[in-house]
């Protein structure tokens, strides 16, 4: 049996998983708006969020978890959003059994380079999945929410410091 690492506290993590036997996880709109839904209640609580991608058989986080969460709750946070997510995937779709592939994997990010890294990696997703061309055209994505001035639960402040700014921000995903 594989043993999983639990998430400590003020430590980024790159967080992935796919779909049990390749099947997607989002088929409409109104998934993937749920499962966004599900991670503000569940992981905004206990991590800093700073990209996502969802794509229709796997998706990509790239969180911080907050100084004040002990290593189980964050880790139980996201076995609580995963679960909450299948059974509800699983009444929609009149389907059983397990939706996503394993326990989530997850990747400690330890220094500034690989994490700028990891974030362009998760935005520019559906570009090297063939989805569409440029990043802005995909909508199940953080990048969008660094070039708005709406208020979302990606902490966008912190990470465009990273890039020195929006504009060093896009020019980095081209």
């Amino acid at each position: 049996m594989e043993k999983y690492d639990l998430l400590e506290p003020d430590q980024f993590y790159h967080i992935y998983n796919q779909g049990n036997n390749g099947i997607n996880l989002f088929l409409n709109a109104g998934n993937y708006l749920f499962f966004l839904q599900r991670f503000e209640k569940y992981i905004v609580p206990v991590a800093h969020i700073y990209a996502y991608a969802l794509m229709p058989n796997h998706f990509h986080f790239l969180v911080q978890i907050k100084s004040n969460c002990n290593e189980k709750i964050a880790s139980q946070a996201f076995g609580n959003l995963f679960n909450s997510y299948a059974k509800a995937f699983n009444k929609q779709q009149k389907r059983s059994g397990s939706l996503f592939k394993r326990k989530f994997r997850r990747k400690k990010i330890e220094n500034q380079q690989y994490l700028n890294n990891t974030l362009i990696y998760i935005h520019n997703n559906p570009v090297n999945h063939g989805y569409c061309d440029d990043s802005i055209e995909y909508s199940w994505t953080s990048y969008h929410d660094y070039l708005s001035n709406e208020s979302t639960f990606i902490n966008k402040e912190v990470a465009l410091k990273w890039f020195d700014g929006v504009e060093e921000f896009k020019e980095a995903h081209c």
